[in-house]
């Protein structure tokens, strides 16, 4: 069975900095590998690309342009909101990530300046602008469920609960 569409995949991963090679995350560490429903949009689409027509036990070594990952950084994407909308996040100081809901579904925000009534935050996701580089080891494939496809993502270990 290889990667195509509507076949969730779990995998392993480890996400680099393209440029300085610094590792940002690992899957290994929390020993849990990930699980995503391939053609849904859940990955970024360079990682996805990929991926298709990989099969278990294959591994890959990828490198993903911004473009093809969280995009370029734009500078225009800067707001001041009510802290009110961030109290969930806890205690609040710049370098902060949290994520807000959004009629776009969640977003990550990086706080910059912490006001008494306001916060100025980044909405560019943590990661655009650099070139990532992934090394995946595929380690399942199967056919995804009708309500996995009807609900647009995996479900189970690895994948979203309900």
């Amino acid at each position: 069975m290889t990667i195509e569409n509507d076949k969730v995949v779990t995998l392993h991963y480890s996400l680099f900095n393209a440029d300085d090679g610094s590792e940002i995350e690992n899957s290994r560490e929390t020993g849990e590998p990930m699980a995503y429903l391939h053609g849904y949009n859940n990955i970024i689409k360079g990682l996805e690309a990929a991926l298709t027509g990989k099969a278990v036990g294959d591994e890959v070594d990828v490198t993903v342009s911004p473009e093809d990952a969280y995009g370029e950084y734009d500078n225009t994407l800067f707001q001041r909101i009510s802290r009110k909308y961030l109290k969930h996040a806890g205690k609040l100081s710049p370098g902060k990530v949290v994520t807000v809901s959004t009629d776009e579904g969640p977003r990550m925000l990086t706080v910059l300046k912490v006001g008494l009534k306001t916060v100025d935050v980044d909405a560019n996701h943590p990661l655009a602008g650099q070139s990532l580089r992934f090394v995946v080891e595929i380690t399942d494939i199967r056919d995804a469920s009708e309500e996995e496809k009807a609900h647009k993502h995996a479900h189970g270990v690895g994948g979203h609960q309900h």
